[in-house]
């Protein structure tokens, strides 16, 4: 099959991978594995270079030339529109990672998909179709999700433009915050192509700098090197980004998945909407940010006209979130406590307090479905905390993002803690992961992230 990188021109070069980095090919000669390719950023200087960091990575070795049977479990996964097969339900594979085409224990063709026999996930869909996929396919997938996230007409600048399988692109995450890109890249038969998808997206949304964050574990997975590394142009240490009426800075090199837990943007903005109804009914009125990161969810309230407590266990965190309330001039409306959620909660139920709002973004309690029990009980015991502390009238905002966690499951937790803490909650909203983050129907994995707005009645 014809799957060649695409050749591109001029502009300023791309370094996904070091200069010297070369495989052999079938003659025995050196070349690239991916000519090196530029974007036409918007630089402040045409002459300006990108910045050269120690080269942390190595290109994969890979192959367009061979086949992937599937057994009859895997040829079933692939034909109920799963996007991916696991090892478990491959029969053979080639050795080296690559695009190949799929068939079943009979011979019978299936379609054509990202392979990497030592990955756990051996086999990700790229089509069901007959015809082979070139690069150039890949960068209109590339462009065609690009072009889906700019008609959501994001309310600022900070949202991700390509979202892996659910774009067609698997293992590839390309977010972006103001004039940057930070890109994560999963995939070992997947990144040698890397470079011109990254030219196909820098053209339509020309990018200042393009930073890689290679230092997912699942790259070790892949068999494919970590690092953190400036790809194109030049990326600054802190990045300030827009959400709606919130401005906030991003580490993109340390921060949590590419800087920012951009998933939930839409609901942010939308307890901050409802918390603002709630915060002109009153002055004074107080908020309660629980497993604040770097108060994220805190600013919005605050910004509504609460009083607002962020609470998080990581100091780290939530001195940047002091620097982001002093970035929207909230230093004087919000206040930052390091502890245990849990703990915080039980300390301000004996205090007496109560709330106009509260939210709770906790961390995925369950990691493997073996966690299941003892992450319902902690949902359940963290969301029956907050609902005591609700005023009447009072709104709770609150998640999960354990995907082991259903969306049912997560209705019947919040059901049973509102029964155990004796309040009547009424349902405002039901929301899950942002749009830009799309959901594929075949995978309820990608279902993971739950978002509940509530409102406490008398």
């Amino acid at each position: 099959m014809a799957f060649r990188p695409a050749m591109q021109s001029a502009g300023l070069a791309l370094d996904i991978w070091p200069r010297a980095a070369r495989r052999p090919t079938a003659r025995g000669s050196r070349e690239p594995l991916a000519p090196r390719a530029a974007y036409p950023g918007a630089m402040t200087s045409p002459a300006s270079r990108p910045d050269r960091p120690a080269r942390t990575s190595s290109p994969p070795r890979v192959s367009t030339t061979g086949s992937v049977t599937l057994n009859a479990a895997g040829a079933q996964q692939w034909q109920s529109g799963r996007p991916w097969v696991y090892r478990s339900d491959v029969t053979s594979a080639p050795e080296l990672p690559g695009a190949y085409p799929v068939e079943d224990s009979h011979g019978r063709p299936l379609g054509f998909a990202l392979v990497n026999a030592r990955s756990e996930i051996t086999v990700r869909v790229l089509s069901r179709a007959g015809a082979p996929i070139r690069a150039e396919d890949l960068q209109a997938r590339a462009a065609a999700a690009v072009a889906f996230r700019l008609s959501l007409n994001p309310d600022g600048d900070a949202y991700r433009l390509v979202h892996g399988d659910a774009d067609g692109l698997p293992g590839l995450v390309i977010d972006r915050y103001n004039d940057y890109l930070v890109v994560q890249c999963n995939s070992a038969a997947l990144e040698p192509y890397l470079n011109g998808l990254l030219v196909t997206v820098s053209r339509l949304v020309r990018p200042r700098g393009i930073l890689g964050r290679f230092d997912s574990p699942a790259r070790a997975r892949e068999g494919l090197d970590s690092g953190v590394r400036v790809l194109a142009g030049k990326v600054p240490d802190l990045i300030e980004a827009r959400e709606g009426p919130v401005r906030f800075l991003v580490d993109a090199r340390k921060g949590q998945k590419t800087g920012a837990y951009l998933d939930q943007r839409e609901n942010r903005l939308a307890l901050g909407r409802v918390a603002a109804r709630v915060a002109a009914l009153a002055p004074g009125r107080q908020a309660l940010d629980v497993f604040a990161y770097q108060a994220s969810f805190g600013l919005h309230l605050a910004l509504a006209g609460l009083s607002t407590e962020s609470v998080d266990s990581s100091a780290d965190a939530l001195a940047r979130g002091k620097e982001n309330a002093a970035l929207n001039g909230l230093d004087e409306r919000m206040s930052f406590t390091v502890g245990n959620a849990f703990e915080v909660l039980r300390a301000r139920e004996r205090e007496g307090r109560r709330y106009a709002a509260i939210n709770l973004d906790p961390p995925a309690f369950a990691k493997a479905r073996r966690d299941l029990d003892a992450a319902y009980r902690a949902y359940k015991e963290v969301n029956l905390r907050a609902m005591k502390l609700l005023e009447p009238g009072g709104v709770l905002g609150t998640s999960s993002c354990s995907f082991h966690v259903s969306p049912d499951a997560f209705a019947t937790m919040l059901r049973e803690a509102a029964a155990d803490a004796g309040r009547s909650l009424r349902v405002l909203e039901w929301r899950g992961q942002a749009a830009d983050h799309p959901e594929l129907l075949n995978a309820p994995e990608s279902h993971y992230l739950k978002f509940a707005l509530l409102e406490a009645l008398p």
